[in-house]
């Protein structure tokens, strides 16, 4: 009879094998569609702010490059996830890879509250708002988000990597594991800072983005002047970035308060951080919603690329073609043939 550790052994080597495929399967569909659609959407806010700076493409133009770090650095995570979770690259590369996946969490939930905030002043008070809106405030917002999320992450990574030795020497942990396991020491400081997080940097975010897109809308639709279009363009930007804090940020966030409470990480923590990393991915569906510029570069890369399909599809199907009308004509010389023939 096999051993029950044995069957124990199996049952967790079967799970960990489950969740780095899924783990594999998520990170490669947000890097095969977040990055071209971020590319894009980050070509047309640089043209815009080059040209002619607003406030919303500055903060659309930085979330934007959050996403991009984050997809840049993607590929490391791939690697892990199809290593069973084990890190087999450089050790330098773990924290700076985790630097940069962390930091676009917090990055993203503030530059989105920053736009809803844009958009309900632009159309709460459209005459003040329009007087004082300035390029400069949105560049100091946007340096203030950065520096934020860069010290909170700042923050876990000492936590996480640097621990002091019982001699009183600096060591790093899980050689082979990139930011898995903690030590009671570790949790003392991490619990904290976490639930810090959770308040600051999602909690008071979260709430302001639903005041003002409520509100947005609301004004929107009672205006009896404003196009149809523009309504529902105002309705999807809303619907988006809230369907993208409570899908993309809430589970991981909450895992936050779950660690504080029982002092301790939850066991489903690593899976409520996977649609975290699928919001480089939603994040388009807001630049679109949020600019006609990404509409027309959205609309103007589909038709070519629906005009190149067209092109290679005729240009497959011509040898086809060629081979058919020639196996046609072969058919009717024969049949001719037959029947002169048949008449001689």
């Amino acid at each position: 009879m096999t051993p029950f550790f044995s069957l124990g052994a199996k049952t967790k080597k079967m799970s960990s094998d489950i969740y780095s495929q899924l783990v594999l399967a998520v990170y490669i569909f947000t890097f095969l569609t977040g990055l071209p659609s971020n590319l894009l959407a980050f070509y047309t806010f640089l043209v815009k702010v080059r040209h002619r700076p607003t406030p919303i493409d500055i903060l659309l133009l930085n979330l934007t490059i959050s996403d991009i770090f984050l997809l840049i650095f993607l590929p490391f995570k791939m690697v892990e996830a199809a290593s069973d979770m084990k890190w087999p690259l450089p050790a330098f590369l773990c924290p700076l890879t985790n630097f940069f996946y962390y930091c676009s969490i917090y990055t993203s939930s503030l530059f989105l509250m920053a736009v809803s905030i844009e958009r309900y002043l632009g159309v709460a008070f459209p005459i003040k708002y329009k007087l004082r809106r300035r390029p400069v405030y949105a560049v100091a917002a946007s340096v203030i988000f950065w520096v934020l999320s860069c010290a909170q992450c700042s923050i876990v990574y000492i936590v996480q990597y640097q621990v002091q030795s019982p001699n009183g020497t600096a060591r790093s942990i899980n050689a082979s594991h990139c930011y898995e396991e903690f030590s009671p020491s570790q949790l003392q400081i991490l619990l904290p800072v976490r639930l810090q997080a959770f308040l600051c940097l999602f909690c008071l975010p979260f709430t302001i983005t639903i005041f003002c897109y409520v509100n947005f809308v609301r004004i929107l639709v009672a205006l009896p002047k404003i196009p149809a279009r523009k309504k529902q363009r105002a309705v999807g930007l809303a619907v988006a970035t809230l369907f993208t804090f409570m899908v993309c940020f809430a589970p991981y966030n909450l895992s936050h308060v779950v660690s504080f409470v029982q002092k301790k990480s939850p066991t489903w923590r690593v899976y409520a951080l996977l649609p975290s990393t699928l919001n480089a991915s939603f994040d388009p569906a807001i630049f679109y919603f949020s600019s006609t510029a990404v509409q027309r570069t959205f609309a103007n890369c589909l038709a070519s690329l629906r005009c190149k399909l067209r092109a290679v599809v005729a240009w497959c199907s011509l040898p086809c073609l060629t081979r058919c009308r020639k196996g046609d004509s072969e058919v009717e010389a024969a049949s001719r043939d037959e029947t002169e023939g048949s008449t001689t």
